[in-house]
């Protein structure tokens, strides 16, 4: 995943008096200067996450290979639970964030080792998940798409209540027996809006992060011959993470509406698949402007933009890849140029019942 610089830096952040150890690849084209001395200048991209060391996620800011509490740095006594609570601060928050960079000691931060990262926005106030890849649309050219769809960037609501982050076990559905990844791009909203036009759609966005859609495909295919949803097929997780990376980070990959950003994934360590997100029918600022028409927009909203082309289990098979559906133990990995890995491992299925009544027909 190479920094706007054009190096990649990659840093093995364990360390012996940590419990929790990761490895991640980290860009340090933002952070360049040794890590005991942050650089704090105005504009300096962002990783934001939510973090815990053991008493109660947190919002921090990852800076030269450790996480600096949010609130510490803005002075909030009664503490920040997640990134969506430090967007709802009043008088641009991000902005104020970057500038108290500039007064931050090192050693008020954390090993990222030595935290555990939850999704960045535990509950969303809403998630809209759009449908903007024609080849994901149409499956691989197998499907005619109606004229709707090329008019139109359309979307349904999710579930805001089954929020999951990195590296959480993720329960297979128990009412599932064919359970899908589906490899998306989100964008985080960073301000209150309604009526957003597109050309101001971005000043609304606070960053963009990963969003794993897990979709229950027997449930949907079954729901769907009734023309309502899809409801209860994507109704059991999303996972979100590993952190947000703010818009100006991202900005060598925007052009023209969309983030053009490698795509990667992969289940049991093998690659299932590998496009760009910036294929996109429909820009962000389209998908901004008709989210927010005659309704509104607030902060810690997640748009996901929909699979990317390829990114889904039935895409994989027609691309030769040695796909099938998922299993309990499965670890499905999903890594996006500029952004990191976002991972996590299907647990069982919980109080399975092979007699309830809502299943799909075999």
């Amino acid at each position: 995943m190479p920094p706007s610089n054009g190096t990649k830096t990659t840093i093995d952040m364990r360390e012996p008096q940590c419990i929790i150890s990761h490895t991640w690849t980290v860009t340090s084209a933002n952070f360049s200067g040794p890590p005991d001395a942050l650089d704090a200048r105005k504009g300096t991209a962002m990783k934001l996450c939510t973090y815990d060391t053991g008493n109660g996620p947190r919002a921090g800011v990852i800076v030269a290979e450790r996480v600096v509490d949010v609130a510490t740095l803005l002075g909030e006594q009664g503490g920040l639970r997640d990134i969506r609570a430090l967007l709802d601060l009043p008088n641009d928050p991000l902005t104020r964030l970057q500038s108290a960079l500039g007064a931050a000691s090192a050693a008020q931060g954390v090993p990222v080792a030595c935290v555990r990262l939850r999704a960045p926005i535990l509950q969303p106030p809403t998630v809209r998940d759009f449908m903007v890849y024609e080849g994901h649309a149409n499956a691989g050219g197998t499907r005619q798409l109606s004229d709707a769809w090329y008019r139109l960037p359309i979307f349904y609501f999710s579930n805001p209540l089954r929020i999951f982050g990195p590296d959480e076990a993720v329960p297979y559905p128990s009412a599932s027996d064919q359970l899908d990844y589906e490899l998306e791009l989100a964008a985080v909203i960073g301000r209150e809006g309604n009526n957003v036009a597109d050309a101001d759609a971005f000043a609304y966005i606070a960053g963009f992060t990963i969003f794993n859609d897990w979709s229950c495909r027997d449930l949907q295919r079954d729901e769907m011959e009734a023309r309502l949803g899809p409801a209860k097929g994507k109704d059991s997780a999303t996972s979100l993470g590993p952190w947000i990376v703010t818009t100006d980070e991202l900005a060598p990959y925007i052009r023209d509406g969309r983030v053009h950003v490698r795509c990667i994934l992969k289940v049991n360590g093998v690659q299932w698949m590998d496009n760009d997100g910036g294929l996109m029918y429909h820009t962000w600022g389209a998908m901004i402007e008709r989210a927010s028409r005659d309704s509104r927009i607030a902060p810690g909203d997640v748009l996901g933009g929909g699979t990317v082309t390829g990114g889904s289990i039935g895409e994989a098979m027609r691309n030769g890849f040695p796909a099938r559906y998922l299993q309990p133990g499965d670890v499905v990995e999903i890594e996006v140029e500029g952004i990191g890995v976002l991972r996590n491992t299907l647990a069982p299925k919980v109080n399975p019942d092979p007699n309830y009544r809502f299943k799909a027909p075999r």
